[in-house]
């Protein structure tokens, strides 16, 4: 059976679901004691699950792919049949096919569609392209592990992942992309650049950042909090723990309690790690009565949540289970929810330009069918979203009913470097919480007023932003935010002092320099500073030392020659400082 993505009347998608029937035909060939369960189209491609305790290796997937070849050759039809449940048992019970049994009973109705090329049969709603010979450019990609319906309780199968296009530069054009995106794995470079660590003997997704990991951190914590102070937040901390009353009457006890790590009791009272900081912050807001002069209030809070994930779901950086918000909670009245969403968007876009994001889209989900709130603030909320978006002209598709049941929302998608969307911001609203906690704010009127609260986050978490910055500029990071910004490369010991002077004199000028002072070759030492992705090396030998001069190598220009150290620190503190980043949110040059 292949599940279906939802595209496959797009003939790329039609001839993917094909070719994912075709590699299930060419294992069966190859290994008739492989069983068959399930293979969906998905995003760039396809993958079967086949239960083989053997394992495929990858001379495994060059045989398989060689017979995948032979059936497309054969340009056999797909042809569909509609029989009777019971006759489709017999037929999949007489192949030894169990999954097949266990799919079949779970369907609804009294009958179900077969796809059959040549000897092959699959249980299949199609649709599929019409012969095999219809399949163009295809290969198979890896092989992993997967549990059967993704529950660890059972059986765990082979996972055989594959592409295909409609012409062979097309494949070859990803291929490629697969080959660039695999050098610049953040996970790879993690370890390269010293960046970061995930430490068995401290626990999967919990993140060890290293000095330089750190220190481009700190960076763009810096950044953050001018940007924000400047627009009117106010800063928060609270504690990692709360009460178990506090999630109760969150709601997180009831609805996300799966994601929550075990409970403590502490004198009595029992308490929670907490999976998010909102709870936090409407306490904050609810600490004394609000009137309407006041609002609106804006809480922003560098926050480590804690969540729970299973094992075969984290990833590096981008799927963990402890990480950092840059969250922010905003309470306004109904005349301020236009200026404030326009404004957090505005502000959205200015932080991510800055990191050199600059190709977005943007998705608005409205109200589901099972919804709290009234229709007016719905409608009040989403038109705001939508106009938000509008207003700063970037892309944007609606998704109807995709609303959480508590409020709608803006997610914004970035393009990276190498052409993939990642999810980074959010701005959503939420009508429960306000209601669950009972908070309020004097009006004009006298009366009190249920204020509208929206979730937002610029970056996401730390560590999945860093992440994805790493992949970005597959570790070369513009130099504001390079970890080390400068290295002092010495010929010989005889330039020691001098080199330790220039370097004490960059880093009282703002610069992150080091030295390296070795009785190395200057050959070996411009090659390992280069594979680190520093982008400036300065050179000193007995000659520089004289003139009391630096010779100049950058990262990406070359030889810049050699030059007066106060002439290095001009260029770089110009009129935008590359090293010390956005004076403001003028973004990049």
């Amino acid at each position: 059976m292949v599940c279906r993505l939802g595209h496959e009347d797009e003939p790329l998608e039609r001839m993917r679901h094909s070719c994912a029937h075709v590699m299930a035909d060419a294992v069966r060939r190859l290994y008739p004691s492989a069983k068959i369960t399930i293979g969906p189209v998905i995003e760039d491609g396809f993958f079967y699950d086949f239960d083989y305790p053997a394992g495929f290796t990858p001379e495994d997937l060059k045989k398989i792919e060689a017979e995948m070849a032979k059936i497309v050759k054969e340009n056999l039809p797909f042809e569909s049949k509609e029989i009777g449940k019971k006759e489709a048992l017999k037929f999949f019970k007489d192949q030894g096919e169990n999954y097949k049994l266990e799919i079949i009973n779970g369907i609804e109705g009294e009958t179900v569609t077969f796809y059959t090329h040549g000897k092959f049969t699959d249980l299949c709603k199609g649709p599929h392209v019409a012969k095999t010979g219809d399949i163009k450019a295809f290969k198979l990609l890896k092989v992993s592990g997967a549990y059967w319906r993704g529950d660890e309780k059972n059986a765990m199968l082979q996972r055989i992942y594959g592409t295909a296009f409609t012409s062979k530069k097309d494949l070859d054009a990803y291929l490629k992309r697969l080959e660039e995106a695999e050098k610049r794995d953040h996970r790879k470079l993690g370890q390269e650049l010293e960046l970061f660590e995930i430490n068995p003997d401290i626990g999967g997704g919990l993140i060890l950042w290293l000095p330089k990991g750190a220190t481009v951190r700190q960076i763009i914590e810096h950044f953050l909090q001018k940007e924000l102070t400047a627009a009117g937040y106010g800063w928060v901390n609270t504690p990692h723990l709360g009460r178990a009353a506090l999630w109760e009457t969150s709601g997180h006890l009831e609805f996300f309690k799966e994601n929550m790590y075990a409970p403590m009791e502490v004198e009595g009272q029992t308490y929670y790690i907490k999976p998010m900081n909102c709870p936090f912050h409407i306490e904050i807001y609810h600490s004394r009565r609000r009137s309407y002069r006041e609002l609106p209030v804006r809480l922003a809070e560098f926050g480590t949540v804690y969540r729970f994930e299973r094992s075969g779901v984290l990833h590096g950086l981008t799927r963990v289970r402890g990480f950092t918000q840059d969250d922010a909670h905003i309470f306004c009245t109904p005349e301020q929810v236009e200026t404030e969403i326009n404004d957090c968007f505005a502000l959205v876009l200015k932080v991510l330009r800055a990191f050199g994001l600059t190709e977005f889209k943007a998705y608005v989900a409205t109200k589901p069918e099972k919804a709290v709130g009234r229709d007016a603030d719905w409608e009040k909320a989403t038109k705001a979203l939508k106009g938000a978006v509008e207003l700063h002209k970037i892309p944007y598709e609606m998704d109807e009913g995709g609303g959480a049941f508590y409020g709608p929302k803006i997610d914004l998608k970035i393009k990276d470097a190498l052409g993939r969307f990642w999810q980074l911001s959010t701005i959503q609203f939420d009508f429960n919480l306000p209601e669950r906690f009972q908070i309020g704010y004097q009006a004009a009127d006298g009366h009190s007023h249920r204020p509208f609260m929206v979730h937002r986050a610029l970056l996401g978490s730390f560590e999945r932003f860093f992440g994805i910055l790493i992949e970005h500029y597959a570790g070369a990071f513009p130099v504001w935010l390079a970890p080390v910004q400068a290295v002092l490369l010495t010929i010989s010991d005889n330039q020691s002092e001098y080199a330790q002077k220039v370097c004490d004199r960059l880093r009282r000028a703002g610069f992150r320099a080091e030295m390296d002072g070795r009785n190395e070759k200057l050959g070996l030492k411009i090659r390992e500073a280069q594979l680190k992705k520093i982008p400036y090396m300065l050179v000193i030998g007995d000659k520089e030392m004289q003139e009391e001069k630096i010779a100049v190598r950058g990262r990406t220009e070359g030889d810049l020659g050699a030059m007066s150290l106060e002439d290095f620190i001009n260029r770089c503190l110009g009129p935008w400082s590359s090293v010390h980043g956005p004076r403001s949110m003028g973004g990049t040059p």
